[in-house]
């Protein structure tokens, strides 16, 4: 289970003039809303392509079990803490010799218990992400996010809205499959 780890808005900075810029406004007197639906549209493409597209931290549950176990969260860039839960959910740290830990060039992460631990389930703290910030997505990244902001902005007092433009085809190079 990833919990939520919504984008901070210094990590959207760049975003908001080219949002306006593709939306051909001047006034600053909506960067607010530009702001918001530039969150929410980055949020559709993380869900859409199963990744992170900025790089920050963020929390994921798993067993503690003793076989493999394929993170959610990618691409990985690094494991920053990891503690094992109790019954009442408390946290206690995993030594380092008690569990392995792995990542492989497309950053999918994998971790395993080699020992007993005191509890069932692991907390891990990763730094996750495709890009550091704004200007270092790929541009059909950018461009993605920019149609969905652009198509929220436009129909934002519409009830007639049919639903988000076709950005899939921009995101679709980065989409994470997953078969289980």
């Amino acid at each position: 289970m990833i919990e939520p780890c919504p984008i901070p808005p210094a990590l959207l900075e760049g975003a908001r003039a080219a949002a306006k810029a593709y939306l051909r406004l001047d006034a600053a007197e909506e960067d607010a809303l530009i702001d918001q639906l530039l969150a929410q549209a980055a949020a559709l493409a993380e869900a859409f392509t199963a990744q992170r597209l900025l790089i920050r931290a963020g929390v994921e549950l798993v067993p503690a079990q003793s076989c493999w176990t394929r993170l959610s969260t990618a691409p990985i860039r690094a494991l920053v803490t990891m503690a094992v839960l109790d019954a009442n959910g408390a946290a206690q740290p995993v030594p380092a010799a008690a569990y392995q830990w792995d990542v492989t060039a497309e950053g999918d992460g994998w971790v395993r218990i080699m020992g007993p631990v005191p509890g069932n389930r692991l907390r891990l703290t990763l730094s996750a992400g495709l890009a550091a910030n704004w200007a270092a997505l790929p541009e059909a990244v950018q461009l993605g996010i920019l149609r969905l902001t652009a198509h929220s902005y436009s129909h934002r007092d519409a009830g007639d809205d049919a639903g988000p433009p076709a950005a899939a085809a921009l995101l679709r190079p980065w989409r994470r499959m997953r078969l289980s």
